[in-house]
């Protein structure tokens, strides 16, 4: 059973109560852009489940019907101990390798993109992890896992990892030995050199002791979050796309065969030589960070806010009612991945009125073949009056946003 849609609401109430907090302590850990964005790649990788076809589940499905050496009872609790443990060394494999090989990390890098360090953090999450990461998983299923242990024990560790990304929880004594905590967590979101890739386990941080990848957090050395590599822009679709578009960019402008071949393999940030001199990309100057925060006006954040909300409704109405059909549930989650592209460039204070205006007009017409269609007269209404709603908005959006003049990116 996947407990993940369970946890949902817990998720949301901590992530207020941690917002209230920092607010009370004087040390607020959330911006409106950022949340924002971690909030729709974590609702884009749930809603795109339900049109994104991954082999993994194929390929385990074969296993268990006719390659496993045994298959395990699901009344003893003996499986569900091994199944917990060894699904969480997968993960750290899983995990790991997703930091040092290109191709992994191209889908992994989504969740590291976060300037900041808090409960929305652990949300933000990539929408092309079912490419690859299943490959490391198939030894559970050899050795007679049964599917229905893998998806219980695989959302329970899921959600264990959920509370460890706060800044709020100092460290926690004999826990840390065993444990993943939010220290040793934070650890691993930093890019400063002494922590990055490290601290790669889900639950048991045994794994990183064992395997020599643990580093402890230092007081002398405060976390920097995010990637060396900056993103610069809160839009869901460049987050989840940019280090693949890089790997083609690279192969096909090298001119060495063995190069185009090597560069999906190669070690995370490797590049050929010949590319790497004439088309250099910038890194983070860690001496001088900044945040990337651009400066926009408070109707876009509320702005930003609306839309989260009504992503978010319907995303959660998607978990609720997920079999409308693959037709139905394609063209709900495009206009899901829209809304947020549009709104990312919002809140990056760029020029999106053709693009808003033509986001619109698709939402009527989209409404208007629901209609013709038969769907519900009172859901179609309300999909109306948010477009309304939208539209009349988008004048005080221009004038105040950067439409005119793009707006600049705070130094902080």
């Amino acid at each position: 059973m996947d407990l993940v849609p369970y946890a949902v609401p817990f998720f949301f109430l901590a992530i207020a109560i941690e917002l209230v907090y920092g607010w009370l302590r004087r040390r607020n850990t959330y911006r409106i852009n950022d949340s924002v964005g971690s909030l729709f790649m974590g609702t884009l990788r749930t809603a795109s489940k339900l049109v994104l076809i991954g082999l993994g589940g194929a390929v385990f499905a074969a296993i268990e019907q006719r390659y496993s050496l045994w298959r395990m009872d699901t009344g003893a609790w003996a499986t569900w101990l091994f199944a917990f443990v060894a699904y969480d060394l997968c993960y750290y494999w899983n995990h790991r390798i997703g930091h040092e090989r290109q191709v992994f990390w191209a889908s992994h890098v989504a969740h590291h993109q976060s300037e900041e360090y808090n409960l929305t953090t652990a949300l933000r999450q990539t929408s092309t992890g079912f490419l690859l990461s299943w490959i490391f998983y198939v030894p559970l299923f050899l050795v007679g896992v049964p599917a229905e242990v893998y998806v219980t024990v695989a959302s329970a560790n899921l959600i264990y990892q959920f509370w460890v990304h706060t800044e709020h929880i100092p460290k926690l004594g004999w826990y840390e030995w065993i444990f993943v905590t939010p220290s040793n967590h934070r650890v691993h979101h930093a890019q400063n050199d002494i922590y990055v890739d490290r601290n790669y386990g889900g639950v048991f941080i045994l794994w990183d002791r064992f395997f020599g990848t643990f580093q402890e957090e230092r007081e002398d050395e405060p976390c920097i979050y995010g990637i060396r590599g900056p993103l610069y822009t809160f839009s869901p679709f460049w987050a989840n796309l940019h280090i693949y578009v890089g790997m083609v960019q690279d192969a096909w402008r090298t001119a060495r065969w063995q190069d185009k071949c090597r560069v999906l393999i190669a070690r995370t940030g490797w590049r050929p030589a010949d590319v790497a001199e004439k088309y250099p990309r910038e890194k983070t100057d860690l001496a001088d960070f900044h945040k990337y925060d651009p400066s926009v006006s408070r109707a876009v954040n509320i702005y930003a806010l609306v839309q989260l909300l009504a992503v978010l409704a319907v995303g959660i109405s998607l978990l609720i009612v997920p079999d409308q059909g693959w037709a139905a549930n394609a063209v709900i989650v495009g206009m899901m991945l829209l809304t947020m592209i549009c709104t990312g460039h919002w809140l990056d204070g760029e020029r999106v009125l053709g693009l808003e205006l033509g986001r619109l007009v698709l939402v009527v017409l989209i409404a208007a073949l629901g209609w013709q269609l038969g769907y519900a007269g009172l859901l179609l209404l309300a999909v109306l009056a948010y477009a309304a709603l939208n539209l009349l908005s988008l004048p005080l959006l221009g004038r105040s946003s950067g439409f005119l003049n793009p707006a600049p990116v705070t130094q902080e």
